[in-house]
């Protein structure tokens, strides 16, 4: 293990995690077992792509992961002045 830790390199492996969760196709299967492994799939591109949208930082020993949930304004509200 690396004397170093990388914040920026970690969220950049979940970012690539995500993207490899939309390419990856489905497993032959059919009936529920197919909407579960959907499911779960979904899940995990969740899971992954709001880890990497974080920003990060580590201080003092500690990981701290920032992420924004918030809804984002629909392009056409910026533009009507509302925040």
């Amino acid at each position: 293990m690396p004397t170093e830790f990388d914040v920026e390199e970690m969220i950049a492996r979940f970012r690539e995690r995500a993207n490899a969760v939309r390419r990856r196709g489905l497993p032959p299967v059919e009936g529920p077992e197919r909407q579960r492994i959907m499911e779960q799939m979904q899940l995990d591109f969740q899971d992954f792509a709001i880890l990497g949208d974080a920003t990060g930082s580590l201080e003092d020993g500690i990981l701290t992961l920032r992420v924004d949930l918030r809804p984002q304004p629909a392009a056409g509200d910026a533009a009507q002045g509302e925040p």
